[in-house]
């Protein structure tokens, strides 16, 4: 799409119902970490530093749940609009005894602010898009019923101005609040070291014995309470 002059706005959905983007799959993780470009460059961070500067303007969709990894490639996108009805958030990498990796952490704050980063970070909770729309994490919450419309708007309306301008403006933007490509590569160390910390070690088989207990599609469904909960119980 970056090689397509004409495209100038991009929609990012989900076929998948309850979902828009789900976190990594923790027993990838050792494949994750090992994906790097030629220059070094952790694969995820020249994924969302691309999506950030992509010459065109990309707009997430959301229906679902949205966390972890996911997450911090939808915190990439130029544009969020979320169901209010159907959108949840989280970063719930704390709660398993790591530390975000892909640039939450990075990107929260800046939305956020300090405090409301801290919090949802170190809760590990659901955040409903509500709620996210209160705390800027999304650019806004849409009825669901109206969410597609109002997407479809929003594009079209972008996509007939003047790609010059649409694109020298976000530079402009993107110059004064995104982290640099030096903090996101930092985080992704410091994510990397965190899978081997005793406390990640020692939650994994938890988390497991909870899904086999509860079931994956339960937990994955209410992940923000679950993993609050495992933490209290053990």
């Amino acid at each position: 799409m970056s090689r397509d002059e004409e495209v100038q706005v991009v929609v990012f959905d989900s076929g998948t119902p309850g979902y828009f983007f789900n976190h990594a799959d923790l027993g990838q993780v050792p494949e994750l970490l090992a994906l790097n470009a030629a220059d070094g460059t952790p694969r995820w961070v020249k994924l969302v530093t691309r999506l950030t500067s992509a010459p065109f303007i990309s707009i997430a969709s959301i229906r679902g749940r949205t966390r972890g990894g996911g997450d911090e490639i939808t915190l990439a996108f130029d544009l969020r609009y979320a169901s209010r009805e159907e959108a949840i958030f989280c970063q719930p990498e704390v709660a398993i005894g790591i530390v975000p990796g892909g640039g939450g952490s990075d990107r929260l704050a800046r939305l956020l602010g300090r405090d409301r980063a801290l919090e949802a970070i170190l809760t590990s909770e659901d955040y409903d898009a509500e709620r996210a729309e209160q705390y800027g994490w999304v650019t806004r919450a849409v009825p669901d019923a109206e969410l597609d419309a109002f997407v479809d708007g929003v594009a079209a309306r972008i996509a007939s101005f003047d790609k010059a301008s649409v694109l020298g403006a976000k530079a402009q933007i993107n110059r004064s609040t995104l982290p640099t490509v030096a903090d996101l590569r930092a985080s992704w160390a410091e994510f990397a070291e965190s899978v081997n910390w005793p406390g990640f070690q020692a939650r994994v088989p938890q988390l497991g014995k909870a899904i086999a207990e509860i079931g994956l599609d339960e937990i994955e469904r209410n992940l923000g309470y679950y993993a609050g909960l495992i933490n209290q119980q053990g």
